[in-house]
């Protein structure tokens, strides 16, 4: 049994807000809506798989928005938002996951944030839906005039009203035992499925950037969204001992020496670190969160894999790599004749120009592990650019 598995629904037709495409596979900032939604949770340490579940029309739109991701296979969705829910609620049911996040793909910036809350009230209550509070006073039309113009019938008390965001999230087998039995009720949203069989769903704060793309004017501000920036800094440490060997892997770069490093997979220590920098920078936990050193997959893999994926979160976040300095911390091998195929090698791996990557070395002194020569460690920082939320 996983832990939390999302389910991005993508089924819908809605071309309302022009563009002559479904809105999910329409661009914003340069970035495909559905990619962008796909990104929020297959970045999350807490979930462990990402499924979409596309109109049976969409496969090759679906194929160009995720490029490049590594996600099971598209679900077939239904004639409703309620069906296409349902049948990717079935699809999940070999996984058995102990939780789920339903997400509308309409929604492109689901912070990290609002996905660890809905996680955390899931401990106390079988449901959960990040809402904002009703703030604006609510008038009520019964018609319209001759010219049709709305009159005002009524206001309508906004004490205890709530906006509803996705991810929604719940126990895996009570929210689909749910839509199991009221399928076809035309319910408006996963929420509402649970309170009619009876689940308690709790409140958590939502995010007003959360917003649902509908119209064409949501498009517009989440282009301005998403033409905002901001740098977020993340930093990296890793440590590794010598064994025996006659080279180790720095930085992507084969160094001879008269010992190895002993790690799960090539033990390359400023890449690990370097990984970590990037995985902290868009708040995407860490290195052993998305490679754990008790999976054989990863036994010997070389670490450019890593920083690959790290980078490819970034980019899929519509960021981009801004610079990177690795110190490398030992009293042997020297990193000297090696820095600038280093350079070189983690320029490649980030996808920038070799002017914004740094690999620098230093010792202790003689000093502690590293003094006695133990093994090496590595010190990382990374500065990324993201959309700001």
């Amino acid at each position: 049994m996983t832990d939390a598995a999302a389910l991005i629904v993508a089924g819908g037709r809605g071309v309302r807000a022009g563009g002559g495409t479904a809105k999910q596979y329409r661009r914003v900032g340069g970035v495909a809506v559905l990619r962008r939604g796909v990104l929020a949770f297959l970045g999350h340490p807490r979930v462990a798989c990402v499924r979409v579940v596309i109109h049976p029309d969409d496969a090759d739109l679906y194929r160009e928005a995720v490029d490049g991701l590594e996600l099971p296979a598209p679900v077939p969705g239904g004639a409703t938002r309620q069906d296409s829910a349902r049948l990717g609620l079935e699809s999940l049911t070999g996984q058995d996951p102990a939780h789920v996040l339903i997400h509308d793909a309409a929604r492109p910036f689901a912070a990290a944030e609002v996905v660890s809350r809905v996680l955390d009230a899931l401990a106390a209550y079988p449901g959960a839906v990040p809402a904002l509070p009703v703030v604006d006073t609510l008038k009520r039309s019964d018609g319209a005039t001759a010219d049709n113009r709305p009159l005002v019938a009524a206001t309508v008390e906004r004490c205890g009203l709530w906006r509803a965001q996705t991810p929604q999230g719940f126990h895996f087998r009570p929210i689909l035992e749910a839509h199991r039995r009221l399928a076809g009720e035309a319910l408006t949203d996963d929420a509402a499925v649970a309170e009619r069989a009876g689940l308690a769903v709790a409140l958590v704060e939502g995010d007003e950037d959360n917003v649902k793309l509908t119209t064409a004017e949501d498009f517009r501000r989440a282009e301005r969204q998403a033409g905002q920036w901001e740098i977020r800094v993340g930093t990296g440490f890793d440590v590794h001992r010598f064994t025996a060997g006659s080279g180790v892997m720095l930085c992507g770069i084969a160094v001879p020496h008269d010992h190895g490093l002993e790690g799960h997979s090539d033990a390359d220590v400023g890449l690990h670190a370097l990984t970590d920098a990037l995985l902290g920078a868009i708040g995407a936990g860490d290195i052993g969160s998305h490679f754990p050193p008790s999976d054989p997959e990863w036994r010997g893999a070389a670490s450019h894999l890593f920083v690959r994926h790290a980078a490819d979160l970034v980019r899929g976040r519509g960021g981009a790599v801004v610079n990177a300095d690795v110190t490398l911390i030992c009293e042997r091998p020297k990193v000297g004749p090696h820095r600038q195929a280093m350079v070189a090698a983690v320029a490649e791996m980030l996808g920038v120009e070799p002017g914004r990557v740094s690999v620098k070395a230093t010792t202790t002194e003689g000093l502690g592990f590293t003094g006695r020569r133990e093994g090496i460690a590595a010190q990382a920082a990374a500065s990324v650019r993201l959309p700001a939320r």
